[in-house]
């Protein structure tokens, strides 16, 4: 059986690590270069790293920053943020990233998704779904959750698949930074729907939220960053924690 992966998330505006709540209100969790070496020496499994203004002031990741991060880290490495084109993702991997993420620009020209499938391998290639639910259904988001569309959620996520996506990154927005618990149900949707795997990401408040995501939404990992950031909760009690669940951990 694959290990379940434990992901902490840096979401980056101005060189900074920041977290918010429903993806607003954001507030400084610290400097990326040294919480990613925290991380790496604590055992997470892999890093995320977002450049979360990148699409939204229209410019490129901080690849310099990206280099700075990379060096400090041993485990996998995903980058996102204002990535549009084969040459993007070109200077990021050049610069110590494992894999990259998209999301808005996946939405607007989804050939995209075959295009950088085609050129880096589906292993590299990670499509991010922002999406919260309106009268019931879930609707995908972009630019930082800021732009609401028409697209349904599961139908985006079968043809992101179809186009040659290694993993899905999903956030519920209704449940980001509340640490009311994952959007679980929408997970395991997901999971029954689609045969890569799924990441969950949105509301992590304690250790029951991620076993319960892992055994009622069925994902493959679960992303968090203020539980981790401001200490809440350490990484190898949480393994732990999983483990003594039956779940399978890397310890």
């Amino acid at each position: 059986m694959l290990t379940k992966r434990i992901i902490p998330c840096l979401d980056i505006k101005n060189g900074r690590t920041v977290k918010g709540v429903n993806f607003v209100d954001l507030r400084d969790a610290g400097d990326p270069v040294e919480l990613a070496d925290i991380y790496s020496k604590a055992g997470a499994d892999e890093l995320v790293f977002l450049d979360i203004s990148a699409t939204e002031e229209r410019r490129k990741t901080l690849a310099n920053l990206v280099l700075c991060v990379a060096e400090k880290v041993n485990i996998p490495f995903t980058v996102g943020g204002g990535i549009a084109s084969i040459e993007d993702v070109d200077i990021l991997l050049q610069n110590g990233a494992d894999k990259v993420s998209i999301n808005s620009s996946a939405v607007k020209n989804p050939q995209l998704i075959n295009d950088l499938a085609a050129k880096f391998g589906s292993q590299c290639i990670t499509v991010a779904i922002d999406a919260k639910q309106i009268d019931a259904e879930w609707k995908v988001h972009l630019v930082g959750g800021k732009v609401p569309t028409e697209i349904n959620l599961f139908d985006w996520a079968k043809e992101v698949e179809k186009r040659g996506a290694g993993e899905i990154l999903f956030t519920s927005m209704d449940n980001d930074g509340t640490k009311d618990g994952f959007a679980n149900k929408a997970l395991a949707k997901l999971s029954e729907e689609l045969n890569i795997p799924i990441i969950a990401s949105g509301g992590a408040g304690n250790m029951q939220h991620f076993v319960d995501t892992f055994k009622e939404g069925k994902a493959d990992a679960a992303l968090a960053a203020s539980v981790f950031h401001f200490k809440e909760i350490e990484i190898k009690d949480l393994k732990e924690e999983l483990r003594s669940n039956e779940i399978p951990v890397r310890l």
